[in-house]
């Protein structure tokens, strides 16, 4: 306030600044709400859970205490639409935990998502990852990865997500 009070000209010049800063962000802020209202947004909350095969039952993972070589964990994947907007082009992915392979065939998801699967950590998806084996004559060939290479499962649902709606995917491992 000192630096204004002997030059009241800087004030005034001041108090403009903020007036046209605060006019400049109302404005900016009415027209993202405008936006928003205009086209709903999606909220996704996604929980995963898993259980292992014990005995012939499904025993969640929170219950089971300590798992073993063999054992077969089953992660479930729902993704929620909490928002008032469509998920548009919709994704969902899966970690296979370190100590643990991927059972072939066991993906699931409804509505027909695409399934892809990562050999490097996320850097690259594919339905059948592949990889690089030296031939005998010294030649390189591409080959289907083992299951067990497997890193990460990816789902991938063509249709929307609408709001209010529910998507469920599903994959198993095997500790190792």
């Amino acid at each position: 306030m000192k630096k204004f009070k002997n030059n009241p000209r800087a004030l005034v010049v001041a108090l403009v600044c903020l007036l046209a800063a605060g006019t400049t962000a109302a404005g900016f802020a009415r027209q993202q709400l405008s936006a928003r209202s205009a086209s709903a947004l999606p909220e996704i909350k996604v929980t995963l859970t898993g259980a292992v095969a014990r005995a012939g039952e499904s025993v969640p993972l929170d219950k089971a205490g300590a798992v073993h070589p063999g054992e077969i964990l089953d992660w479930q994947i729902t993704s929620a639409n909490e928002g008032d907007g469509a998920a548009r082009q919709y994704k969902t992915v899966g970690l296979i935990p370190q100590g643990t392979s991927f059972v072939a065939g066991s993906a699931t998801a409804e509505y027909g998502a695409l399934v892809t699967y990562s050999i490097d950590n996320g850097k690259s998806f594919s339905p059948q990852p592949t990889v690089e084996e030296k031939q005998a004559d010294g030649s390189v060939k591409r080959s289907p990865a083992p299951a067990s290479a497997y890193t990460q499962v990816r789902y991938d649902w063509s249709d929307p997500l609408a709001a209010g709606k529910t998507l469920a995917a599903s994959y198993k491992v095997r500790v190792r």
